[in-house]
């Protein structure tokens, strides 16, 4: 619903890397779906067909290669709102469309490639049941991808956006200091309203930086502390319980894009069809 609203409302073609988090995110979810799907009607896998089925659909490598990619895109987003922002007389000189898009195919094509490099190797079928990333070459490989996967996709991402995001907010600050200096003879509306647009997509991503902060916490200190020691991992439920945190954030990322963009409510709003306007009474009292 979030991508047809961001495409109906043209905010597709202004907001590039959003509609494509958004995108990863319904493929992350789609796979997940299919592949759970696919598990709990227990298929016994087999021979060659059966280990390419492990490794394409019953692993984590479809949902984990667009989370991956997702993970990536909302990087880029940091860089690119402080690049508007910060600096914003050199990115409206040296900021062109195509690199934008090549930060999109960017995410999707490092998500497949790391899931594919992570998910492969480490996969086996065992007496008829697929087990990805399971089987490392040792334990000091094993401790090596649990350090690899915490800073590169959390720790990283994280010092990334609170970078951006913080001097972002430092700018806008300024900007409003200068602006207000300048107000005394009158405001301009132009100016307002761009503004405007400007903080509101900038409280937008911040409520996502710190949204996944929070919810993907638990998976990553598990994965850490699972891959520097096994005993310490958690029990299947316990997993699953931590994993359905994390995916919290994925399913509150397209409400936060719908709520906070004004083109994207009216949309969906739209398409609403138990949303009747009411009718007043007539004069005689019937209806």
């Amino acid at each position: 619903m979030v991508l047809y609203a961001l495409m109906a409302s043209k905010q597709h073609l202004k907001h590039v890397l959003i509609f494509n988090q958004n995108a990863l995110d319904f493929v992350n979810c789609l796979f997940t779906v299919v592949a759970y799907s696919v598990n709990l009607s227990g298929v016994y896998l087999t021979g060659t067909l059966g280990h390419w089925l492990c490794l394409t659909l019953l692993s984590d490598a479809g949902s984990w290669g667009a989370y991956v990619g997702s993970v990536i895109n909302l990087s880029a987003i940091a860089i690119e709102r402080y690049l508007k922002v910060v600096h914003h007389a050199r990115a409206k000189k040296k900021l062109r469309n195509w690199m934008i898009y090549s930060a999109v195919a960017f995410a999707w094509i490092g998500g497949i490639v790391i899931a594919a490099a992570a998910v492969i190797p480490t996969t086996a079928v065992v007496r008829g049941i697929c087990h990805p990333r399971r089987f490392f070459e040792s334990q000091a490989a094993q401790t090596a991808y649990g350090i690899w996967n915490f800073m590169s996709f959390y720790l990283v991402i994280l010092l990334i956006c609170i970078f951006c995001y913080g001097r972002i907010l430092v700018a806008i600050r300024r900007q409003a200091s200068v602006m207000a200096a300048h107000s005394a003879g009158g405001s301009n509306t132009s100016q307002d309203q761009t503004k405007k647009i400007k903080t509101n997509v900038i409280k937008t991503m911040l409520l996502v930086s710190g949204l996944y902060a929070v919810t993907w916490a638990p998976v990553y200190v598990h994965g850490l502390l699972k891959n520097l020691h096994s005993g310490l991992a958690l029990g299947r439920n316990g997993l699953y319980a931590i994993l359905s945190i994390g995916y919290l954030y994925i399913c509150v990322n397209p409400l936060i894009y719908a709520t906070k963009f004004d083109p994207v409510k009216r949309v969906i709003l739209g398409v609403i069809p138990c949303k009747k306007s009411m009718q007043p009474l007539d004069g005689s009292g019937s209806a």
